[in-house]
């Protein structure tokens, strides 16, 4: 693609950047079938680390900027999980009960679901996956599992103390 759409985060106010990391996945990288929508729509594995003092909360999100939208394309809204949790295990966005902490739940994507629902962008170009975890400023996140995603994001925007971001990439076969 040669006219992309920005990174969601671009334009949002700047905040402290901490370690994303996966055994799943490589920032730049092209995702793996077993993470996409029509292979194994497993959720990656993601840990992360660096992160500054006072965080509340945390939120995993995964965000397709390149969908044919005017608005892009939320694969996965995983929010208030535990200020103690550094991991995800892969898998971990299949249900609420794979999500570490009693208060922690999946607002819905755009497909629509309450889980982790990976790549599956219409023929053409490769198009971009941006995990992103936000280290929050408050213990739970005032959303709820019907919450459309993109308030979810607005609220995300106003309480995240850091992020951390990997990107990769799937095209369709």
């Amino acid at each position: 693609m040669t006219d992309r759409p920005p990174l969601p985060y671009d334009f949002l106010p700047k905040v402290p950047a901490f370690t994303l990391t996966s055994e799943d996945l490589v920032d730049g990288g092209t995702m793996p079938e077993l993470h996409a929508h029509g292979g194994g729509n497993l959720s990656p594995q993601l840990a992360w680390s660096g992160f500054p003092a006072g965080v509340r909360s945390f939120a995993v999100t995964c965000f397709d900027p390149d969908a044919p939208t005017a608005s892009g394309w939320w694969h996965w809204l995983a929010v208030n999980l535990p200020a103690g949790s550094t991991e995800l295990a892969r898998g971990a966005g299949s249900s609420d009960a794979d999500l570490p902490g009693e208060a922690s739940f999946h607002v819905r994507n755009d497909f629509p679901g309450h889980r982790y629902d990976g790549a599956a962008p219409p023929p053409g170009p490769a198009h971009r996956y941006v995990f992103a975890v936000h280290a929050l400023d408050l213990p739970a996140l005032d959303v709820r599992p019907d919450t459309p995603a993109a308030v979810a994001g607005f609220n995300l925007t106003f309480h995240t103390l850091a992020r951390a971001l990997l990107t990769v990439e799937y095209r369709s076969h």
